[in-house]
């Protein structure tokens, strides 16, 4: 089982700095083989409540992803399903507690149907929620399919035969796997030992036991097929007997990178038995050397060449110059004399059985009273029925003598570069040579001074403390993370590395070497120092390669566009290099470019005085494209005045090694000139020419069509303006202007126009203009003078252009007159007393809404003084009888018409005028004159035409006769036959019957006097009073109408 107690840990600690609840579950998938013991984590952080938290675990199966299936609980003992409730209760699924905000999930044996989505859950403790309180992750469960098999045997060998034996290892897992084997012997009860082995990244290592034997070729492990091993062992040992096996497990890779066993099983084991050959023995003693210098360590090995050494008993003895040092009994139990003993004690020397044939003598710290003859004696015992122990034999081998030497206290020190000269980022190497060499055990320290360019003062960098320490200075911090101190092992050489240069490590170096002595009470003296020559590093800066492109270019465009503009980076020094862009704008006006925008190398923006003053900050965009060399500057909504040669300035930026930019060089690209236009004058207003007649008190509409413009978004004001007959200046009718705001012309000169005027714009660029209920007056040319306004990049508007349109010449007519009265001509004739109508017809109008003025007139001969001349006709008296207004307003009655008159109107055309007591007076001819009355929009009321209506002829009889009667009517005759009745009478006769033939021709051809049509309507014969000089009774209403 895998013990994750340290990343849990660790875990654990970065979770702590969360500011909300965080659930962590062990991440998957995960793939384990059926029957093995495994473990999930599960830790919370971020939480509120007590340290010790609780953990829930449940199961999503893959039968039913959507379901929850709760397996173990912190908490509740009755929290598992029931499938899951008896495994829990053995033991064989439990939660163990690592502290308290993570657990460990044990399943001690998976099984198939363990498989699916793990959650764990931690039951809220917060005053709120917020975070997450659950965590999932994916179990795979996969068969095992890790086979491991030896054959089952007892082998009996000598001593120094040869041993082999093999292992068979197979799997057929699925995933991706690795497969490690190991080979073991064990006796008995005793721990195994390991053998030799091949791990799964296929590294072969031998145990400890074996590892000298596994250099020297006698140990191998070989594979001789595709799933066998052999395990060769030459030259056996009588103590390599025991049973042998072979143990392989599988692995495989977690999503976090850590291999895991899934599974590890071992083979059947054979038996091995080694027989010695002898009871004989040797003995040897080594050591490294035999020349020393005070204060270095010496070693020496006294080997026992045996057999089946574990199951014999030996004691050995040191001496030095035949004198006792030490002795070990068979139980490894060092004794030392006084002397040696309290070097011991002080460390100074140590014996020991380093195995059971290795015993050692190490001196730490040589004096120079050790020289002399060093050796060993090895003396086998043999352990007798009582626990005692009696000698046998006893063999020893040849003196070693060594000398050990005074340390020179003469030394010289160099410094030495071979990077004299280095670039920034490079790394350069300082050695400090110390001659003669040393050996590492001589107590030498080592400072490395500097001093920094232009600087005269040196301080401590680093020491290489005599007893192998690193103390840094105190002015020593920029150089601690970049600096890599060395020294070699003969303690003759102290190197200085220091990694990524930069200007603080530029200066001159040297290096101070003391040589120590250590003294028997541990204090120190120092014997000598040396200071090396003068070492002078010189850190220069990378050569650039700055280019940015100089091509130049030019831009025309239209106002309220954006100006692209590029800077473009074709090489520089370093992939890490950064750029801060300066742009600039020069105007024909100006000795030098003023700064619009710098973007430092850090990305930070910095507008530039131009900006400001021109108020650009809100109309820039900077972009830098993902390859890093590619500069775009943008200014949105261009102006006119934006125009000018636009150019940046590079500047290439480098991160030191001590994490400070500095500009490594700069240039200056191409020029881009630019023009800012206005748009073209697009502007086209019709300019058909209309001409357009209406009635009045019509509607007339008149249209103003832009047929064209700059630009959609323009906006329009149009103004209306007519010029009247006979005047010479324009009046102006009204204006839209471009914010739909409508206003209206001079209110004198408008007069009622202004309440009749409509304007409306159905539809993008077309203007109507309604004249309601129009006049005579509205008469005139109009026109519309469009004015086109744009939107400035500054959000001002200003006229581009404006045009004319055609004219429209407007005549308003009154309507033609259509009156129509009846001229028809008609003979009345009453009895006296009687009343008689005079009917006035209108055959046809002009208008609906037409007003009649009626005016009857009686026509009848005039009197004159003296008789009118042959030949002449007479002359005739027209006398108003009533008039009738439009208004319906009645004249006055005439003196003889007061009190006979009665006004009907029967209809709409029809007007009658009865006259009541017709009288012999009454006889004449009477008509009617019709005017026709309209009212113009303004409600005034006007005369359109008036008409005559055809002669009626009224012949009023006398009651008494009828020659009476027509005597009477007619005031000629009246005279005539009472005061000329003789020298006329001839010419009477002669008159009555012209008269009455005339009379007969008129009815014929319908004709009246001087052959105007009767406009009359005949009404039957009616009986008038006998004698007409009876006074005529009549009564009329003026002002009403039956």
């Amino acid at each position: 089982m895998r013990t994750l107690r340290p990343q849990l840990a660790s875990l654990l600690l970065l979770g702590m700095a969360l500011a909300q609840r965080q659930v962590t579950v062990q991440e998957g998938p995960l793939y384990r083989t059926e029957g093995s013991h495994i473990t999930l984590w599960c830790k919370v952080s971020g939480y509120q409540g007590p340290a010790e938290q609780n953990f829930q675990w449940s199961i999503y199966l893959p039968s039913a992803p959507e379901r929850e299936v709760q397996i173990v609980s912190t908490v509740d003992p009755s929290f598992p399903y029931a499938i899951y409730t008896q495994r829990v209760r053995g033991r064989g699924i439990f939660v163990e507690r690592l502290q308290g905000d993570a657990v460990l999930l044990h399943i001690t044996e998976l099984q198939e149907r363990d498989a699916g989505q793990y959650e764990c859950h931690t039951p809220n403790t917060d005053e709120r929620y917020f975070g997450s309180y659950s965590a999932k992750m994916n179990l795979v469960v996969i068969p095992d399919s890790l086979r491991v098999t030896a054959i089952p045997q007892t082998l009996n060998k000598v001593e120094h035969d040869s041993l082999e034996l093999k292992c068979e290892v197979s799997k057929s897992t699925a995933q991706h796997s690795h497969v490690s084997i190991a080979w073991y012997r064990q006796r008995g009860s005793e721990a195994p030992i390991e053998i030799i082995s091949l791990s799964r990244d296929f590294v072969l290592r031998a145990g400890s036991a074996y590892a000298q034997r596994q250099a020297t070729g006698d140990v191998r492990l070989d594979k001789v097929g595709e799933t066998t091993s052999k395990l060769t062992i030459y030259n056996l040992h009588p103590s390599d007997q025991g049973e042998f096996y072979c143990e392989a497990a599988e692995w495989i890779q977690d999503p976090d990178g850590s291999w895991y066993a899934m599974t590890r099983k071992r083979s059947q084991g054979a038996i091995v038995n080694v027989q010695a050959t002898d009871k004989e023995f040797s003995v040897r003693l080594e050591t490294e050397k035999r020349m020393y210098i005070v204060g270095e360590p010496a070693e020496f090995r006294c080997i026992l060449e045996a057999q089946n050494v574990p199951d014999r008993y030996f004691s050995i003895s040191w001496a030095f110059n035949s004198s006792l040092i030490a002795s070990l009994g068979p139980n490894a139990v060092p004794v030392l004399n006084n002397e040696f003993a309290q070097r011991e004690a002080l460390g100074q020397l140590k014996v020991a059985k380093e195995s059971d044939n290795v015993f050692v003598l190490k001196i730490y710290r040589l004096r120079l009273e050790d020289s002399g003859k060093y050796n060993c004696r090895v003396t086998e015992r043999e352990k007798t029925v009582t626990g005692d122990f009696i000698d046998k034999e006893s063999k020893r081998p040849k003196n070693i003598p060594i000398t050990v030497m005074p340390l020179k206290a003469g030394f010289a020190v160099t410094a030495i570069s071979r990077t004299p000269g280095v670039t920034y980022n490079e790394s350069f190497d300082l050695q400090c040579i110390i001659k003669p060499h040393y050996p590492s055990w001589v107590p030498v320290s080592v400072t490395w001074r500097f001093q920094p360019a232009g600087s005269t003062e040196f301080h401590d960098l680093v020491t290489f403390t005599r007893d192998g320490g690193v103390q840094w200075g105190d002015r020593a911090a920029a150089f601690r993370t970049r600096t890599a101190i060395e020294k070699a092992e003969s303690s003759n050489n102290v190197r200085l590395s220091i990694s990524r240069a930069s200007d603080t490590e530029a200066g001159k170096y040297q290096c101070v070497a003391e040589l120590w002595r250590k003294n028997y009470n541990s204090s120190w003296t120092r014997l000598a120092d040396r200071t090396s020559n003068l070492l002078e590093i010189r850190v220069l800066r990378p050569v650039t390669k700055l280019q940015v492109s100089k091509s130049k270019r030019s831009i025309t465009l239209v106002e309220n566009r954006p100006i692209p503009l590029n800077c473009s980076v074709k090489s520089q020094t370093s992939p890490d290099s950064h750029f801060a862009v300066l742009w600039y704008v020069h105007k024909p006006s100006d000795a030098d470019g003023k700064l619009i925008l710098k973007t430092t190398h850090s990305s930070a923006f910095e507008y530039g005085t131009y900006a400001e003053e021109e108020g650009l900050r809100g109309r820039l965009q900077f972009e830098r494209s993902a390859s890093g060399g590619l500069f775009s500057l943008t200014v949105q909504r261009a102006e006119v005045r934006d125009s000018g040669s636009y150019y940046c300035h590079v500047e290439e930026w480098l991160l030191s090694p001590n994490h400070a930019w500095y500009k490594l060089a700069e240039e200056v690209s191409g020029r881009t000139e630019v023009t800012v236009k206005q748009p073209d004058n697009r502007l086209q207003v019709s300019q058909t020419h209309k001409n357009i007649t209406v009635l009045e008190n019509e509607w007339v509409t008149l249209e103003c069509l832009v047929k064209n413009r700059s630009s959609p978004s323009s906006q329009l004001s149009v103004e209306w303006s007519v010029w009247r007959p006979g005047r010479a200046d324009k009046e102006v009718v009204a204006w839209l202007s471009r914010q739909s705001t409508l206003h209206y012309g001079e209110p004198a000169a408008l007069g009622d126009l202004r309440s009749r005027l409509h304007l409306e714009s159905p539809a993008p660029g077309l203007f109507l203009l309604s004249i309601q209920n129009s006049t005579v007056r509205d008469s005139g040319a109009y026109g519309c003078r469009v004015e086109e306004w744009l939107l400035d990049p500054s959000d001002r508007w200003y006229k581009r252009a404006e045009e004319l349109s055609g004219l429209s010449t407007l005549t308003v007519k009154q309507p033609d007159p259509t009156l129509q009265v009846d001229t028809a001509t008609a003979n009345l004739t009453v009895q006296e007393k009687e009343s008689f109508p005079l009917d006035c017809s209108i055959l046809s109008r002009s208008s609906p809404e037409s007003h009649f003025a009626v005016t009857w007139y009686s026509l009848r001969a005039k009197e004159a003084g003296n008789h009118a001349e042959e030949g002449e006709e007479e002359e005739e008296e027209r006398e108003a009888v009533l008039s009738v207004g439009p208004d319906a307003i009645f004249s006055p009655e005439a003196g003889r018409w007061e009190g006979r008159l009665r006004f009907q109107r029967l209809s709409a055309v029809l007007f009658r005028l009865t006259v009541l007591q017709a009288g012999g007076a009454d006889t004449g001819n009477y008509s009617c004159r019709v005017e026709e009355w309209l009212a113009d929009p303004n409600g005034v009321w006007y005369r359109l035409a008036q008409e005559e209506s055809g002669m009626v002829a009224v012949h009023v009889q006398d009651a008494g006769s009828t020659l009476q009667s027509v005597i009477c009517s007619n005031d000629a005759l009246f005279y005539f036959v009472f005061f000329y009745p003789f020298p006329i009478f001839g010419i009477l006769i002669i008159t009555i019957l012209l008269v009455r033939f005339k009379s007969r021709n008129s009815s014929k051809n319908s004709e009246g006097k001087n052959g105007v049509p009767l406009l009359w309507i005949k009404e039957p014969h009616l009986n008038y009073s006998p004698t007409c000089l009876e006074p005529p009774v009549l009564s009329i209403h003026p002002g009403t109408m039956d």
